[in-house]
């Protein structure tokens, strides 16, 4: 028998998984005249239907019009290149913020509703009352004396966290488009030609309507719950899954005439790779789903792909909202300063990781009821739920900044003299040297203190989330995976955290969807305008 009359099907393009960059590079790929097949080990969604369904953009966008700001991708390039230059090329940046404001349009067309309400207040992430924010460390001192500041945080319209919102207009668009997706489906393959060229992926798929099916579906949106709230749980709902698809799925081939597409999600859940390229962040919370096991990573690696970054992840404990925890004082274990309080949770993150990953907010009783008072007009929900308890119940609590060290094992040597530093300077008026707005500057020095752990760790005061942002190295042109030569592998595409991307350095909430739609877009575009690789399929060697 040949190996074509074992392909249960065919088609130009096959995605493999089915978040915000497997839709949108199926979606392009039919765009332009590919027949597209989407596999997803899961049932569509990814990260990005578990997400907020920021958007970061920029450039001129109807909604950053709409609430009296004039941007430009001059300026979306100025602000971006402090973020991520060096990790890509100039021109793929300021191809990434050209065409930022088309991409915003195309996902509108495709049916994601935004909004030019724009938040007041300094968070990160708006409540239900507003669409449009500063997302990242663009109104930071440091970063607005080199790039005019502007709104480009564009939350998908929709109550509560909104990712379903968002992928659900793009799960329309490629149903409407004809588009084949087929769910429950693991890729465990690329099948390859003698001469490397990928002909398509074989794998297995749950038989449609089957008793395993349905338990597949039930498991799955039990853990992608537990993923978020309890990980011991997820971990053992995951193996629960992995041993239904073990025991009852069929075996599945399906080939490429064109190319594949790996859009499988980072590797956060998969503790092995963590441990081996970035064990500190083993401590966070991971953030995403089961689908980020690394699992189509492992597959471009094994066509021969390179990989790049794989120690990056980017990680969060956000203190803000509310805003008024910006005044207090963000120090090590040893009690030194780290950075400006204002800035970013993620490059708050980076700093602390660099410290140890250990670090606690110190604050006064002035701020602390403050904060309580503007926690119930800027949070959303799932922020009250954990800086509710923060503040209330996780704190340490102290009647002199001596007792409080005492409490945190601290040496009172070293932290006295910085919190001594910092409140005569605020007192005075003087410059913080840190960069520190004036209004955030204001005096800790009334009993008693608190201090809530701002550690890479899940379990402390302010949970740290973290997801993985490095991945198989692309051709910045096309979307096509480099070897380790830097030779494009022919017919094998990467997108979203499959690959290295726009935000592999440094990550602000929305440049990972931003970065899905637009190198997902690239993927699907190249591979559905290839004319095809000419090869035999009789002769892939398997």
């Amino acid at each position: 028998m040949s190996n074509m009359e074992r392909w249960e099907d065919e088609a130009d393009v096959i995605v493999v998984g089915f978040g915000a960059a497997g839709a949108c590079a199926a979606l392009e790929a039919a765009q332009n005249g590919a027949r597209v097949a989407v596999l997803d080990r899961f049932h569509g969604g990814g990260a990005t239907a578990a997400s907020g369904a920021v958007v970061y953009a920029g450039g001129g966008t109807p909604y950053q019009q709409a609430a009296g700001y004039e941007d430009t991708p001059e300026e979306m390039v100025r602000y971006l290149k402090q973020e991520v230059g060096g990790w890509i090329s100039d021109t793929t940046l300021r191809r990434f913020c050209e065409q930022s404001k088309a991409n915003l349009a195309w996902l509108e067309e495709a049916g994601v509703p935004f909004e030019a309400s724009l938040c007041p207040f300094k968070t990160s992430y708006p409540t239900d009352d507003y669409y449009l924010y500063f997302s990242g460390n663009e109104q930071v001192s440091s970063y607005r004396a080199n790039a005019q500041p502007a709104p480009r945080g564009h939350r998908a319209k929709g109550r509560g966290i909104s990712g379903k919102i968002l992928f659900r207009g793009l799960e329309n668009a490629v149903k409407a488009k004809g588009i084949v997706v087929r769910t429950q489906t693991e890729v465990l393959r690329l099948i390859l030609s003698q001469t490397g060229q990928i002909l398509g992926v074989e794998g297995r798929s749950l038989p449609s309507g089957s008793w395993s099916a349905f338990l597949h579906r039930r498991l799955s949106k039990a853990n992608a719950k537990a993923t978020t709230y309890a990980p011991p749980l997820a971990r053992k709902i995951a193996r629960l899954l992995q041993e239904i698809m073990d025991r009852r799925a069929r075996p599945y081939r399906l080939r490429a005439r064109k190319g594949v597409i790996l859009a499988a999600g980072g590797f956060v859940f998969n503790r092995e790779m963590l441990a081996e390229h970035a064990p500190l962040y083993l401590r966070c919370l991971p953030l995403g789903t089961a689908g980020d096991d690394g699992a189509g990573i492992r597959l471009g690696i094994t066509a021969g792909g390179a990989t790049a970054r794989m120690e990056r992840v980017s990680a969060w404990s956000f203190f803000v909202p509310p805003e008024a925890l910006m005044q207090g004082v963000l120090v090590d274990r040893q009690g030194n300063r780290i950075c400006n309080e204002e800035l970013y949770g993620a490059t708050q993150a980076e700093q602390i990781a660099a410290r140890g990953g250990d670090a606690y907010l110190i604050f006064d009783s002035k701020t602390h009821r403050a904060g309580l008072r503007q926690l119930w007009d800027q949070a959303a929900a799932f922020q009250l739920l954990y800086m509710l308890p923060a503040l209330l119940l996780r704190r340490t609590k102290a009647h002199s900044l001596a007792a409080l060290a005492a409490r945190l094992e601290m040496p009172v040597s070293q932290l006295q003299p910085t919190m001594t530093a910092y409140n005569v300077a605020a007192e005075q008026g003087a410059p913080d040297p840190l960069g520190k707005s004036p209004e955030h500057c204001l005096p800790q020095t009334c009993p008693p203190f608190y201090a809530i752990d701002c550690s890479l760790d899940w379990t402390k005061g302010v949970p740290c989330s973290a997801m993985t942002v490095g991945g198989l190295v692309v051709d910045e042109n096309t979307g096509q995976v480099l070897n380790v030569e830097g030779l494009a592998l022919e017919g094998l595409y990467a997108a979203g955290r499959n690959a290295v991307g726009i935000c592999s350095r440094s990550y602000v909430s929305g440049l990972s969807i931003a970065d899905c739609v637009f190198s997902g877009r690239r993927a699907g575009r190249h591979a559905a305008l290839l004319s095809g690789h000419g090869r035999d399929p009789d002769r892939s060697g398997s």
